[in-house]
This record gives C-alpha cells, sequence and structure tokens, in this order.
C-alpha cells in the first residue's frame, strides 16, 4: 500500500469479525476521500491496481477488482458510504453492501488482487508470483 503514495491506515486490533475491522478502520480515518479494503493475507497487489482502483471510485459507489474472472481485492467504497461501513459487524466483511450498492467490475492483470495467502502451497504459489516480478 505505502508504494501507491496514498494515505493509509493498518487496523490490528484484533476485532471478532472482518465487519467490526472495517467498521472500526473506517471510523478511524472518517475524513477519507473513500477507502480501499485490503485483507492482510493479499501482499502481493500491485500499487498501481490500488490507483486504478482509487480512481475508479470517482464515477462508481463501490469498485471490485476483477482477475480471471474472479472477483479480488482491495474492494473500493467511495466516501458516501462511510455511514453505512461503520456500522458494520460480524464475520462477512461488507459483503451486504456490495450486494447492496451499484458495484463496478473493473478487470485488472493483477494476479496479487487474487492471490491470498491461507494455507503452505498458497504461500509457495505467491512466492512464485512474487519472485517473477522481480528483475533478473
Amino acid at each position: 500500500g505505502r508504494a501507491s503514495g496514498l494515505p493509509w491506515h493498518l487496523e490490528d486490533a484484533g476485532h471478532p469479525g472482518m465487519g467490526d475491522s472495517i467498521a472500526a478502520a473506517v471510523r478511524a480515518t472518517a475524513g477519507a476521500q473513500g477507502w480501499l479494503v485490503l485483507p492482510g493475507d493479499l501482499p502481493l497487489v500491485q500499487p498501481g491496481s490500488l490507483l486504478a482502483i482509487a480512481t475508479a471510485l470517482q464515477a462508481h459507489p463501490v469498485v471490485v477488482p476483477l482477475v480471471s474472472g474472479r472477483r479480488g481485492h482491495p474492494v473500493g467504497f467511495a466516501a458516501a458510504l462511510g455511514p453505512v461501513l461503520q456500522a458494520l459487524g460480524g464475520p462477512e466483511g461488507a459483503a451486504s453492501i456490495v450486494r447492496a450498492q451499484a458495484t463496478h467490475l473493473m478487470p485488472m492483470d493483477d494476479a496479487g488482487c487474487i492471490t491470498d495467502i491461507d494455507t503452505l502451497n498458497d504461500l509457495a504459489a505467491a512466492e512464485t508470483l512474487w519472485r517473477s516480478r522481480q528483475p533478473p
């Protein structure tokens, strides 16, 4: 996130559910122009992807990256959705907001948006992707 130049906030207080984490982060950054929700287990999202989603929020209330037909992260939310984001709770995260809004699926060519690390096999796949991006 830092490499994008966008302001960022790490919510690491240990909340009972993803919705609670998102709500706390949005409350902590209530003056933001919008939010990109990026779970910590997706470390390979490219800075350009973050910037593209942030830019798309100027025209859409919710932006979801679409990579190889799969929905990914970060999910972008426009500033007008701050109050509903702050009211979230529970394990589902912001899925209810995504379902309720006019969501823009944004085709992207960044495998980092769909490369989450939950298992050792996931870690190996992420390492392969990371190595492929390094200069020779």
